[in-house]
Formats: structure tokens, C-alpha cells, sequence
């Protein structure tokens, strides 16, 4: 893969909103297992609330997805030149899928206001920094 379609791959995947549209994998090998994400997340999402025995197990899987998100963009990031570019859009579109199948997991159960607060002042810090760094480097 040439270094422009990485930085594409790597806007793609970055961009908010790449979700949008997105669809969620059927199986997934997350931190060494396989995953039946598309299945277990509408498993979970089928009910109303998240009962107190599932909830361990639906914050372990997130735990875990946000790991392999961060590692496969990772790979992408550090080793684009050792990947065609076929391979990095399966990559680009493997981090998007676990990105949508984390929104999915995040917004179950009741809403807790104050960390809804703490996460739109984050992405609002990130857009800010974002923005800053763009203009700054020009």
C-alpha cells in the first residue's frame, strides 16, 4: 500500500460519522477469540436493560473491542507498507465495524447524564485540538 492510501484509510477511519451506514461484522477474532459480534450485540440490544449478570460480560466485551480497535489501528498506522491495499481497507473497515458495534454496547441501559456530559466535552476538547493542529501546521 502506498503512504497517500494509508492517510486516506487512516481519515476514513477516523472521521466522525464513519459509522454511519456501517455495518457491524458478523464474526470478528477479537484478542484472540472469535466473536459472534453482529449476533451479541443484538442479542444485547434486544433487551431493555442490560440484566446485572450480563453486565460484566458486556463491559468485558467493550474492554476488549476498544483493544483491538486501537491495535488494528495500530497496524494500519505503523505497518501500512507490509499491507496491500485491499488488505488496508479490510483493516479500515474492520475498525469501523468495531467502532459501530461499540456505539451500539455504549448506549444501552439507562442514560447517565454526567458521563454523557464528560463525553461530549471530550469529543468537543478532541474536535478543538483537531481543528488547532490543522491550522497550526499550515
Amino acid at each position: 500500500m502506498k503512504e497517500y492510501e494509508q492517510k486516506q484509510l487512516l481519515a476514513k477511519v477516523d472521521r466522525e460519522g464513519a459509522t454511519i451506514g456501517a455495518n457491524i461484522p458478523d464474526r470478528i477474532e477479537v484478542q484472540g477469540t472469535e466473536l459472534d459480534l453482529r449476533e451479541f450485540v443484538f442479542e444485547i440490544k434486544r433487551r431493555d436493560t442490560v440484566p446485572p449478570g450480563e453486565q460484566e460480560r458486556v463491559e468485558e466485551a467493550k474492554k476488549n473491542l476498544r483493544r483491538e480497535r486501537i491495535q488494528r489501528r495500530q497496524r494500519l498506522e505503523d505497518d501500512w507498507a507490509s499491507l496491500s491495499r485491499e488488505e488496508g481497507e479490510d483493516l479500515a473497515n474492520a475498525i469501523i465495524g468495531i467502532d459501530r458495534a461499540l456505539n451500539a454496547l455504549e448506549n444501552l441501559g439507562p442514560t447517565d447524564l454526567e458521563r454523557e456530559t464528560q463525553a461530549k466535552e471530550a469529543a468537543d476538547q478532541k474536535r478543538w485540538m483537531n481543528f488547532l493542529k490543522k491550522a497550526l501546521d499550515r
